[in-house]
């Protein structure tokens, strides 16, 4: 039987069948097939989320086979790329165009298709997350067409299967604005958690990107500014904290060690506050927690799921070791990022209720609505979806 596990290992799944699919006509076929026989589909992209996204007994896709770039404007910037490409893999080929990404996450092993999907960002005060990045998308629906949805054409789906947690179907392109090419230097530095604290606002107000993580059994916080450069790189690469080059070599890092997370999107003017109770919760109820807290930025966006829809937002990670029991742990944080109306990564872990997440996103009614209409027989969900849904 075939088996399918996620980067860490925490999330496992015996699907009847996994199709690595080639091409667009592969992948309607398996979609048709399947929902003749009534099959559950999810679709595989890397494996690095920590949510059960994936999880079924039934068909799951994974699509790394389509990948690359297919085609690129300059002048609207702005390019279609396969959707099981890897971020990494995009990095070389935009620059090549005279173009990057706006922003990338702190990974960039992920599948596009997937980075889109969960609403994957990385930091700065004036950028979005992935998903607001898209500006078309081709997949195939439960009915075996392949459909093409901008804002002008299918656009409800559009504006819904932006960030589409994989539920609306088998994404096999997506289109995003880019921009110009762009070099970036980052400067890194430890300092005790108050005194960087205190000018908080201002480090995150002069900075493209800024982030920090705060490790409990020190009180430090490893902080990290990143900001445009005309200068020319530097190579070889230094150590993480003081690159100089151009913006895909340098904003994504290698996390080797296997973790699982949780991570909260609060109101950016709520983040000092719901970041110190978090350090006093650790400080007071999980003294031997050793991994570190990260604290980073988001510009707010109109994807309907998005964690940082219509508010400017703080994002907060706890992690724990993939060998330790981390629910304990991860359910006390939940605890404090809802009391600041924490909006749960969609990638990541979270115990939340449907109930309580249509509470936190506007749009849930109506991204059910959409969904509902594009798969009327649930072939796109699983046990975690059907549990959340309205």
């Amino acid at each position: 039987m075939p088996s399918w596990k996620n980067w860490s290992g925490k999330q496992k799944s015996k699907p009847t069948e996994l199709h690595f699919v080639r091409s667009e006509a592969d992948t309607v076929a398996v979609v048709r097939a399947a929902v003749r026989d009534k099959k559950t589909i999810r679709i595989a992209g890397a494996g690095h989320s920590h949510a059960p996204l994936v999880i079924t007994d039934g068909v799951i896709i994974d699509p790394s086979g389509l990948a690359g770039v297919i085609g690129a404007d300059t002048a609207t910037q702005r390019a279609w790329v396969w959707a099981g490409t890897r971020i990494y893999a995009l990095g070389r080929p935009f620059h090549d165009l005279g173009l990057g990404l706006k922003n990338q996450g702190d990974i960039d092993r992920q599948a596009i298709a997937g980075a889109v999907a969960t609403g994957t960002h990385g930091t700065g005060r004036a950028l979005q997350n992935f998903s607001a990045a898209v500006t078309g998308l081709k997949l195939v629906t439960a009915s075996g067409d392949l459909v093409e949805c901008t804002a002008q054409k299918n656009a409800e789906i559009f504006r819904a299967a932006r960030l589409s947690l994989g539920a609306f179907g088998v994404v096999t392109q997506l289109q995003l604005q880019l921009r110009e090419a762009y070099r970036v230097q980052e400067r890194a530095w430890n300092e005790p958690f108050e005194p960087l604290m205190e000018k908080l606002d201002g480090l995150i107000a002069n900075a493209r990107h800024f982030e920090f993580f705060w490790y409990p059994h020190t009180d430090l916080a490893n902080a990290k500014e990143t900001n445009e450069t005309t200068e020319a790189p530097v190579y070889p690469l230094a150590e993480e904290g003081a690159r100089r080059a151009w913006s895909y070599e340098v904003l994504s890092n290698h996390r080797p060690v296997l973790h699982t997370e949780m991570e909260y999107s609060v109101p950016a003017e709520q983040g000092p506050a719901c970041m110190r109770a978090i350090r006093d919760l650790i400080r007071r109820e999980f003294p031997d927690i050793k991994w570190p807290v990260e604290y980073r930025t988001l510009a707010a966006d109109d994807v309907w799921l998005s964690t940082a829809y219509e508010r400017p937002t703080v994002t907060i990670s706890v992690h724990q070791d993939v060998n330790e029991d981390d629910e304990p742990y991860f359910r006390a944080c939940e605890e404090i990022f809802n009391h600041y109306a924490g909006r749960p990564h969609w990638g990541k872990m979270q115990y939340l209720d449907g109930a309580t997440l249509a509470a936190r996103h506007p749009k849930w009614q109506d991204w059910w609505r959409v969904r509902d209409a594009v798969d009327p027989s649930g072939t796109f969900l699983n046990d975690f979806l059907r549990s959340v849904r309205p």
